[in-house]
């Protein structure tokens, strides 16, 4: 469970991701505080200020000569986040980046040689934070599935998806053989960011399918365009071991030679139907034992924003030298190094193996 000190961040960027942050800010006033937004122009500023009731500034000096955060999140365009990074390391403070760290692969090792042995660079990849994630995490670290050998995902994209195949298996930096391929099918569109469009008209949409090898250990990707907001799509997790297979939220596996049990994770989540507890998500067990807690109850938030409120707490305790390193710059790099060999590997057709990079230490 994450600490209860509050967590002070800046933030530089002021874009749709950056107000989750500043959202949960809001929410959790306790836990933590925007010390500041750094904007590119006044008028830009001026409407964050109004809107969020945070001091803003254009330059990260002036935002730490305000008053020096726990650290800063940067969220801007890939394209400047490397640059953006720099900066703050050059000046001492820790640093939580969205993801990816770097648009390419040229930049990712520029960046790494740069930075990565300042250890002063996390990156916000939430997803093994979800609670979900994190209970079926548990279980499969407990040995429930023995020696975990493939994990199959559908349900976000690329560097996301990558960091849920590489945590469930438990891989490091090992090299990769890719082999993806997309397919195009019709598919109604009806939801996206922008809400419900009120058409139901077939869309050509994309899917991609790759391989991930590692070398005896295997990931399945599977993604459609905008599945994150396709309701037409579900969400899917496999989890093989040597003793069983986690399916979303059911496992089987052998507890003794002739027999194979069945459990499920189980959800204690209450406002629904006649509890009267408040719309909240409390736990999830797994036969009879608990193995995720809310760090948040009483929030009512959903299971992205406690995922996200969560590395927001670890990177506060990691930059106060109170608690581990959340997600340092190395694994965000690998993540996004698979990453773009799936997006290679379609365009050319052909498969793609990664090498062994500076960051695999």
């Amino acid at each position: 469970m994450t600490s209860a000190v509050q967590t002070r961040f800046g933030l530089v960027g002021s874009g749709w991701r950056g107000e989750f942050f500043l959202r949960l800010a809001r929410l959790l006033p306790e836990r933590f505080r925007a010390t500041g937004v750094v904007t590119r122009t006044e008028s830009r500023g001026a409407a964050v200020a109004a809107e969020w009731g945070v001091r803003t500034f254009r330059t990260t000096a002036e935002l730490l000569a305000h008053e020096r955060p726990d650290f800063v999140i940067v969220s801007v365009p890939w394209s400047v986040t490397p640059e953006a990074t720099r900066d703050l390391v050059a000046a001492g403070v820790p640093v939580l980046a969205e993801t990816p760290p770097a648009p390419d692969l040229a930049r990712l090792r520029s960046l790494w040689s740069d930075v990565g042995g300042s250890d002063l660079v996390q990156v916000a990849e939430q997803y093994l934070l979800m609670p979900g994630h994190a209970a079926r995490l548990e279980v499969i670290r407990a040995g429930v599935l023995g020696e975990p050998t493939s994990v199959q995902v559908s349900s976000t994209h690329l560097y996301h998806a990558v960091s849920l195949i590489r945590g469930l298996l438990g891989v490091g930096y090992d090299v990769a053989e890719v082999n993806a391929r997309a397919f195009v099918a019709p598919l109604a569109n009806p939801l996206s960011p922008a809400g419900w469009s009120g058409d139901a008209t077939p869309q050509q949409l994309s899917t991609i399918l790759a391989t991930i090898d590692f070398g005896g250990r295997m990931g399945l990707y599977d993604f459609t365009d905008n599945q994150w907001w396709n309701p037409l799509r579900t969400r899917r997790l496999v989890v093989r071991g040597s003793l069983g297979e986690l399916v979303d939220d059911r496992v089987v596996r052998l507890v003794d030679p002739t027999t194979p049990v069945e459990s499920s994770l189980v959800r204690r989540q209450t406002g629904v139907d006649l509890n009267l507890e408040g719309l909240d998500l409390k736990h999830i067990s797994f036969d009879g034992a608990v193995v995720y807690r809310n760090p948040f109850v009483g929030s009512g938030m959903s299971d992205d924003d406690i995922a996200v409120a969560d590395i927001l707490a670890r990177a506060g305790a990691w930059a106060r030298e109170e608690g581990p390193a959340p997600y340092p710059l190395a694994e965000a790099c690998q993540d996004h190094l698979i990453s773009l060999a799936i997006e290679e590997s379609v365009r050319t057709d052909r498969p793609v193996v990664t090498a062994k990079e500076a960051w695999a230490r």
